[in-house]
């Protein structure tokens, strides 16, 4: 909603909007941009009379325990009969049309390959508009309407609003759409996976017949949606008898169209799940006719997306001055299968140093508890792990038990600091991990870890 926002503003309209929390550094954009930022929804924001409400999907029509509206704003646009849209149905009508429409779509990677897509036509000389979910560094905001035909959009599975649950990525008429991966996650409007498949399959159906899907061939979830039908050209990339493969290490690797090698990927990132993503990116690329040669001479100025494996500080502990530095990162990380791969992303590049995890199970299907179980699994590469068990409605502590010394629970964001303070080391490597702003742990962190 906030590139959205933006993308609005950029058009030349008058833009407001209200929300709960919001962090940076989507807060910092939307103020640099000139955008009113709003507290809360309170219903005397209707003073402000609008053309329109868009609605983001964090609206509901919930209730609190004494029977008053969660969002009396919400309830007061309904009563006076106002025009409101959702956010894609917006993007939809006054952004995309007549675009050619690249969609980033999957369960994790969507704002990296993006960001990557983005790049890599914007270095093209495509000039091409993008939505992004994350502030590519690259390009230092969110979102742009762009001067080419090109649009890239981060294509979320998540419904589009309360008064229309389909997923948003439905709106969105993609030319070219990529299937980066699928697990089950979103516990809250999903009942299994195969009812993502389902929401995946629809996007399918909408990709015209000169259009590309490009799939991970690694994913059978995938296979599924395909075989469900799909109406248009496919690339596939990842598995050994993919359409794009890589050989050799996520940092520096050969790519292979056919069998054929055609380009040579040298960059900043690590993790296979990058080297994942740069195949998607690249065979989208090459479907608005952009070489796999120059889209890894892209790749190679890519700066990655804020808090994806963002280093915020290094620090010298001021009781150990000559000691090496513990270097403190950010992620956005929060299913499980993601917090694995940042882990090992991390694990590839420091070697045998200690890595001490934080991370906080922000997200629904993680307040849910419906990954409990993997949490270890996920947290194997980490040297000690802290968990922020603030508003779960599981035990943290018994999911963490096969973890055993290793895991560390505390139901404050103050009580994990204390716990990693206590722990910590020079030459550490901390990740904090959670989809919001984890209480202002980092710039806790780093006057904590000074004074040590």
């Amino acid at each position: 909603m906030g590139g959205l926002a933006a993308l609005a503003r950029e058009a030349g309209h008058k833009v407001t909007g209200c929300d709960a929390g919001v962090y940076p550094p989507m807060s910092d954009q939307l103020r640099a941009l000139g955008i009113e930022l709003i507290e809360g929804y309170d219903a005397a924001q209707m003073a402000l009379a609008p053309d329109v409400y868009v609605i983001g999907n964090v609206v509901s029509r919930a209730r609190n325990a004494r029977g008053e509206p969660k969002y009396p704003l919400m309830e007061a646009i309904l009563d006076s009969g106002a025009p409101y849209t959702s956010g894609p149905q917006w993007l939809a009508e006054h952004v995309l049309c007549g675009r050619h429409v690249l969609a980033v779509a999957g369960t994790h990677g969507k704002t990296t390959t993006t960001a990557m897509l983005a790049w890599i036509l914007e270095c093209a000389g495509l000039a091409p508009g993008f939505l992004v979910g994350g502030v590519p560094r690259n390009f230092s905001v969110s979102a742009r309407l762009g001067q080419g035909a090109p649009f890239v959009i981060e294509a979320d599975e998540y419904d589009t609003a309360f008064f229309d649950k389909r997923s948003k990525f439905v709106h969105y008429r993609p030319r070219t759409a990529v299937l980066n991966n699928l697990e089950f996650d979103h516990a809250d409007i999903f009942d299994d996976l195969a009812a993502i498949e389902r929401q995946f399959h629809h996007l399918l159906r909408t990709v015209p017949p000169s259009g590309r899907v490009v799939v991970n061939g690694l994913e059978e979830s995938l296979a599924r949606v395909l075989q469900a039908g799909c109406w248009s050209e496919v690339r596939s990339f990842g598995a050994a008898v993919s359409d794009y493969v890589a050989l050799g290490p996520p940092e520096q690797f050969t790519v292979q169209q056919h069998g054929r090698p055609v380009a040579q990927v040298q960059w900043a990132l690590s993790g296979v799940h990058n080297q994942l993503n740069a195949l998607a990116a690249i065979a989208a690329a090459e479907h608005v006719g952009v070489t796999p040669a120059q889209s890894a001479a892209a790749l190679a100025r890519f700066e990655n997306v804020k808090r994806r494996m963002e280093c915020t500080a290094q620090i010298h502990i001021a009781s150990q001055p000559q000691a090496p530095a513990i270097s403190v990162y950010d992620d956005f990380a929060h299913h499980p299968t993601a917090i694995r791969t940042t882990v090992n992303g991390l694990r590839r590049r420091v070697g045998a140093a200690r890595i001490l995890a934080l991370f906080e199970p922000r997200s629904n299907t993680m307040k849910l508890g419906a990954m409990k179980a993997q949490l270890p699994w996920s947290l194997e590469e980490a040297d000690l792990a802290f968990c922020h068990s603030g508003s779960l409605g599981w035990d943290a502590v018994q999911a963490l038990a096969p973890m055993g010394t290793r895991a560390h629970v505390a139901d404050t964001v103050d009580a994990v600091l204390a716990q990693v303070l206590a722990c910590a080391q020079p030459g550490d490597h901390i990740l904090c991990m959670s989809n919001g702003g984890f209480g202002g742990i980092q710039a806790k962190l780093h006057a904590g870890l000074a004074a040590l």
